[in-house]
């Protein structure tokens, strides 16, 4: 089974900056892609970023300039890094990873990690 662990939620004041991480586990595992969606109150979930296994990153035009995902192959994890951070980007933040596992496709989320943008 694999599980995403995710970290580095928080409380932050507009104009600061946050890092999350995120960490896959599992057995015979190959991630295709990873990537963090969001779900502000009375909003739609949306992608915020993605980055394949050849670190080809996309962004939502919202957080352009302001967020850089990365990744680890190594150690099977993805990060978001957010500065100039605005008080719409409150959100619950989940991550996401496409997985080639036992001979098939398979799509896994995190448990979601708050981000509040507030003063």
């Amino acid at each position: 089974q694999v599980q995403l662990v995710e970290s580095g939620g928080g409380l932050v004041q507009p104009g600061g900056s946050l890092r999350l991480s995120c960490a896959a586990s599992g057995s015979r595992l190959s991630i295709i892609h990873m990537g963090w969606y969001r779900q502000a109150p009375g909003k739609q979930r949306e992608l915020v970023a993605a980055i394949t296994a050849g670190d080809s990153a996309r962004y939502a035009d919202p957080v352009k300039g302001r967020f850089t995902i990365s990744r680890d192959n190594a150690k099977n994890a993805v990060y978001l890094e957010m500065s100039s951070l605005k008080s719409e980007d409150t959100a619950v933040y989940y991550c996401y990873a496409k997985v080639w596992s036992e001979s098939d496709f398979r799509h896994y989320w995190g448990q979601g990690a708050q981000v509040t943008v507030s003063s």
